[in-house]
């Protein structure tokens, strides 16, 4: 069993435009599209995350939702994903970072300077030919070179599309403790249906002892050892009952209620999962997430350092204005321009820094990649004992221990076999569907660890095209 296939939720281009028009220039500054990542998501498609909307509130807004009757794995995903305040928390970060990217484009604003010169000269400074007060209003505007404004909102635009990769991360995360905590419902389901069908067993040898001990075939002993290990039974059933009840409040709590009100939950956990080989897995540890976005970090460091490029570029500042001469009543206008001298700092040691950071993510890349790839190696190795356990178990042990147990008991009321051989027969039942049923779960439960780690469903991995081949 593997966890089924969600719809991505796509995000397209978000083309963002600032116009601004400087008193001085009078120039219309046009800011141009910032690109976003089209994060593949093929484990999770289908279903809806709740992302907060442009007006700054969460889509959808309703009460969280408590199901009732039975739940299937794909409903609990759903809910889980739709009502976790986790993946809602991330989806404000990629809404903060978009407004970022768009304040990143921005224009530096214009400055106004409103000067007063030459106050009290007046006209004692007539002889002497000194002019009056004068009143200067001037606009001065900074105009950026060396493209440190694209550089920026490059810059910002991959800072949104990190949060992106590090939201599906989280994304994948809820999604395989959900699975896990579905799996552990079903599991618990089970071992409560398998000790009640051990408690109806040992009950009808029970009966079978207390028969022959009524009829003084055998001894009195023999009844109060076939009710202990009834009373066994029963024990382990309230201990199994528990066990759902801990487990169904797990699930609950993972999409955001305290209880569960469900009757039970639906799934196929006695079909062992398909078992691909290693190598089809570890081709596809690329579209692990943590892996993926290093392609983006080591763009966005190298958006940084084209930004630490920028600023060893010095900007200009243009300046123009109007004079008001009070003393001779007159007007004039003053216009200028100033540009910082790179004698002492071009901002060398920032670019070699950000270049040194560009090369630090390539190796973080490469450590991040062996580290998915051992825990890849790690899961497989589990998925693989667990999926051959469950197969050696089904194909050999439970049917001899069935038939064994069968055969032990009917010889029993016959007389040929004593009550341990009986009670050696039941345990050996009982443990092997036991040992059987919890194969069964860890291999479950290694799938959605296994899929967790390559980014795709088990039963596709193998066949499906891997990204850059």
């Amino acid at each position: 069993m593997s966890l089924p296939g969600f719809v991505s939720l796509s995000r397209g281009w978000c083309a963002v435009r600032t116009w601004s028009v400087t008193s001085v220039l009078l120039t219309v500054v046009t800011v141009p599209a910032v690109a976003q990542v089209m994060v593949p998501r093929p484990l999770g498609a289908g279903l809806v995350v709740s992302q907060p909307s442009t007006g700054g509130t969460l889509t959808p807004s309703r009460p969280l939702e408590n199901p009732t009757g039975r739940v299937t794995l794909r409903d609990a995903l759903a809910m889980g994903l739709r009502q976790s305040p986790e993946l809602a928390s991330f989806a404000w970060e990629i809404r903060a970072r978009e407004s970022a990217a768009i304040q990143a484009g921005r224009p530096p604003n214009p400055v106004a300077d409103l000067l007063f010169e030459d106050l009290g000269a007046g006209r004692a400074a007539d002889e002497s030919g000194t002019v009056g007060a004068q009143a200067t209003l001037q606009l001065s505007q900074l105009i950026e070179l060396g493209g440190k404004r694209a550089a920026r909102r490059s810059l910002a635009g991959l800072d949104r599309d990190l949060a992106e990769w590090d939201f599906e991360t989280a994304r994948i995360d809820v999604l395989t403790r959900v699975t896990a905590a579905f799996l552990d419902v079903l599991a618990s389901q089970h071992t409560v249906a398998l000790a009640e069908r051990n408690r109806a067993l040992f009950d009808q040898v029970d009966q079978t002892v207390r028969t022959r001990v009524e009829a003084g075939v055998v001894s009195p002993i023999e009844q109060t050892k076939a009710g202990v290990a009834l009373a066994m039974t029963r024990i382990e059933m309230q201990r199994a009952q528990r066990s759902l009840a801990a487990a169904r409040t797990a699930l609950a709590a993972l999409w955001g209620h305290p209880s569960a009100v469900f009757d039970s939950v639906a799934g196929d956990l006695l079909s062992p999962p398909p078992l691909p080989s290693f190598e089809a897995l570890v081709r596809h540890v690329a579209d692990h997430p943590e892996v993926a976005r290093w392609v983006t970090e080591i763009a966005r460091r190298d958006a940084a350092r084209g930004l630490e490029s920028a600023r060893g570029v010095p900007d200009v500042t243009v300046t123009a204005g109007y004079r008001r001469l009070t003393e001779v009543d007159s007007n004039a206008f003053v216009i200028g321009a100033s540009i910082p001298l790179p004698f002492l700092d071009r901002n060398r040691a920032g670019v070699q820094a950000a270049a040194q950071r560009v090369a630090q993510a390539r190796d973080e890349e490469r450590s991040a990649r062996a580290r998915i790839t051992t825990l890849l190696s790690a899961a497989y190795r589990d998925l693989a004992a667990a999926h051959d356990e469950a197969a050696a178990l089904a194909g050999a042990v439970l049917p001899g221990a069935r038939s064994a147990f069968a055969a032990v008991e009917e010889g029993y009321r016959l007389g040929r076999f004593g009550y341990l051989e009986v009670l050696d027969a039941q345990r050996t039942l009982v443990s092997a569907e036991t040992q059987h049923l919890r194969a069964l779960t860890d291999a479950h439960k290694a799938v959605a660890q296994v899929e967790r780690l390559i980014g795709v469903p088990l039963a596709s991995a193998a066949s499906a095209p891997v990204k850059g081949q």
